[in-house]
């Protein structure tokens, strides 16, 4: 039987409700293999899933856990992004957004492929805690507002089964599954509004609009069908988000950001207009209303303290974030324009580092990671230090020129 339905999804043909649902709870009762399991998804990988077989893998999903309910907390407004290479935005905009008097509960995951994990830039912190229980979820969201943590283990536990099983398997950019993982959480998160942020680009499990806009339809559907408002939001992903890939090194730039030291890039833009969009959703305002209760929460201090009242809330011990003291750094070939930095690159550099995943199993050294000290439109002399790596030995690091385009200025007037 499990068979016959492997061989089915590789011919390309439809599966039932009542198949989905005896494969993938097989495989959380482990009377289904891993190997068996992965052959399905690469199957799934390759010939793709029609909406009613989606709607059916995401409905097992929230059945195979349970289903939480905070409605007298109020709306909850939820946010997810697809990841990217140096995607800390949630650090930053969770925060901001329970500053401006709107309650979160955000039950982030780990990283996938290249790109890096919300939970794993947490556990850097010594001590924080991602595995809160309901009880403990409900209670903090009454005193802070505000709780980032794991899946809890009754929460949808099949799908953190397959995302586990995804990342290692080549499976992580599958449109069905990236929608099924996404909304089944949300949904049995007890989320009431959704605001998705579809990374597009070399650094991100999409790499086409036409993908992004495909996933958009499909989650706004998923969405209609439990009543819930969802809005997606498809943001570019070529480039890295922000100077820091990692997971200690990426928690120190959110903090900067919230305390108002970055200022002025792509990253901290992004953040201020995803905040704005979920406190307008939440307050049900304008997105200008919400921008200035936005950046009123950053300028007056509100947000950085929530995130320290965050941290202190689950344990953890910001003071004592680690970062690796071995240093080696990546010169400037030449003198020039920066005109691209390459996201993929960079991402593959900081898995081999230890700040990714290779395996299921695979631990992350929260101490390695990369610092760009410049981003795309700045100038550069020939010997300028384009990024520090912090290292945990000596490693053979690319050649700048295979991950900073650099043009000079007058090649750049030609054109």
């Amino acid at each position: 039987m499990i068979v016959d339905i492997i061989n089915k999804k590789r011919l390309n043909q439809e599966l039932s409700y009542k198949e989905l649902d005896t494969f993938f709870n097989g495989y959380l009762e482990g009377t289904v293999t891993d190997y068996q399991a992965a052959a399905l998804l690469m199957a799934i990988c390759i010939n793709g899933m029609t909406d009613e077989e989606t709607f059916a893998l995401t409905k097992i999903f929230i059945d195979s856990g349970d289903i939480l309910d905070f409605d007298e907390l109020g709306v909850l407004v939820d946010k997810h992004s697809t990841g990217g290479i140096g995607d800390k935005v949630t650090l930053v905009i969770a925060p901001i957004v329970a500053a401006c008097s709107c309650p979160v509960i955000k039950m982030s995951g780990r990283g996938l492929g290249y790109t890096g994990g919300t939970i794993d830039k947490l556990e850097s912190i010594p001590g924080f805690r991602v595995d809160l229980t309901d009880e403990e979820i409900y209670e903090q969201v009454k005193k802070i507002g505000l709780v980032i943590t794991g899946q809890t283990k009754d929460l949808a536990p099949m799908d953190k089964a397959i995302y586990a099983l995804r990342d290692v398997t080549g499976c992580v950019s599958s449109i069905p599954l990236i929608a099924s993982s996404i909304m089944s959480k949300k949904i049995a998160g007890g989320a009431d509004k959704i605001l998705i942020d579809i990374k597009v680009g070399k650094g991100a499990l999409l790499e086409t609009e036409e993908e992004a806009l495909k996933l958009s339809d499909l989650m706004i559907k998923i969405g209609k069908i439990y009543h819930r408002e969802v809005r997606c939001k498809i943001t570019n992903m070529n480039i890295p988000l922000g100077y820091a890939i990692g997971n200690s090194v990426e928690v120190k730039e959110a903090m900067d950001i919230l305390q108002g030291k970055e200022r002025d890039n792509y990253l901290v833009d992004l953040c201020y207009d995803l905040a704005s969009e979920m406190v307008s959703m939440s307050k049900s305002i304008s997105k200008e209303e919400a921008t200035k209760l936005v950046k009123e929460a950053v300028d007056k201090g509100y947000a950085y303290q929530k995130f320290l009242e965050l941290v202190k809330s689950q344990g953890g011990n910001i003071e004592k974030l680690p970062l690796s003291k071995k240093e080696q750094y990546i010169i400037a070939h030449k003198s020039g324009i920066i005109t691209n930095i390459d996201a993929l690159e960079l991402g593959k550099l900081s898995v081999s580092l230890g700040a990714g995943r290779t395996s299921k199993d695979s631990k992350i050294d929260p101490k390695v990671g990369i610092k760009l000290h410049h981003l795309v439109g700045e100038e550069v002399s020939r010997g300028d230090t384009l990024a520090t790596i912090y290292v945990k030995s000596k490693v053979k690091l690319p050649k700048s020129k295979d991950i900073f385009e650099i043009e000079k200025k007058s090649s750049l007037k030609k054109k």
